[in-house]
């Protein structure tokens, strides 16, 4: 008989937010969180996991990390760490499998997936533009948040053409309009545009994006009208138009899954890992020593500065 107390945990630390799957035996999952972590990573991650302890403390774990922000913090808890992308291809293969392409928007980063002979990626890692980062910072322009940009969309009339690429271009368009007194709703849908015009042109790169088309992340999770405009772009029917439960948690899920292979910690060796997490320190960078490591540097700096001064005298207007 299978080991009823046996659960399967995977945790995905992403750009911006923590997430965490819980699954019993069967597969199915009995808890889940999702918390930003306002990149104090590594305290969240242990909150998350001590809720975990104080919540099921008769029983034990597999657990697996997936996410950009999870293998320093794998590294030091000793718990296995899986790359995102194949996480995402556990859950997908499992959960939906009439998937053809994933579009997937995280935090800081935005991906496109095919799923054909084999897999392929294309991701934006290296900026935030077009991402939910960038939502956030657009939506502060209009004095509200994500949630309030979504309401916004819903009343558009009129679409603007806005850069994505990065948020000082983007601002750069928003501004004008909003001083011409463009309607909030339609900067707010045009906003939207630019995120999906920048996923499908700076990652599709012309490949064309057919079949069954799955939307996962936070922000296609909650933003209706963001999927809407990915929706109406690429012309997709109901039918090809793939919007999972918990959406924002799939690639968790896939964590969870691989998990299941590994080895199980009792609730005092997952405390016990906990602690080693919260007094880790990041080895892997090395700081610069300060400019002046005393303040007599500092004044023997502005007083060698204060030497280098030029001559004035005063300019005077001779006429004739």
């Amino acid at each position: 008989m299978e080991n009823e107390k046996l659960l399967h945990v995977g945790l995905d630390v992403g750009s911006t937010t923590v997430k965490i799957v819980v699954m019993n035996n069967n597969l199915e999952t009995i808890h889940t969180s999702y918390k930003r972590h306002f990149s104090d990573t590594k305290n969240t991650v242990c909150k998350v996991l001590e809720e975990l302890a104080e919540t099921y403390p008769n029983n034990e774990f597999t657990i697996a990390l997936t996410g950009s922000g999870a293998m320093s913090a794998a590294n030091f808890l000793d718990l296995p760490f899986i790359q995102e992308v194949v996480s995402c291809k556990r859950a997908v293969e499992k959960y939906i499998p009439q998937t053809d392409v994933v579009i997937e928007l995280g935090g800081e980063d935005a991906k496109i997936i095919y799923f054909d002979k084999f897999v392929e990626q294309r991701m934006n890692g290296t900026c935030a533009g077009g991402t939910g980062a960038f939502l956030d910072q657009m939506a502060s322009l209009l004095h509200t948040d994500t949630e309030g940009l979504n309401e916004l969309a819903k009343n558009f009339k009129t679409i603007y053409p806005i850069a994505s690429r990065c948020g000082v271009f983007a601002k750069t368009d928003i501004q004008p309009l909003i001083n011409e007194g463009a309607a909030k709703s339609d900067i707010a849908v045009s906003i939207f545009q630019a995120v999906v015009n920048q996923t499908i042109s700076g990652l599709a790169c012309g490949r064309p994006i057919r079949g069954n088309v799955a939307f996962l992340g936070g922000p296609l999770n909650y933003l209706s009208e963001l999927r809407k405009r990915f929706v109406e772009t690429l012309s997709l029917t109901p039918e090809a138009t793939i919007i999972p439960n918990d959406a924002h948690l799939l690639v968790a899920k896939g964590a969870a899954l691989d998990s299941l292979n590994r080895n199980p910690i009792s609730v005092e060796k997952l405390k016990s890992k906990i602690n080693v997490l919260k007094n880790s320190h990041d080895t892997t960078t090395k700081p610069l020593s300060p400019l002046f490591a005393i303040d007599a540097e500092y004044e023997a700096f502005k007083e060698r500065h204060r030497k280098g001064k030029s001559k004035k005298k005063r300019i005077r207007r001779i006429y004739g």
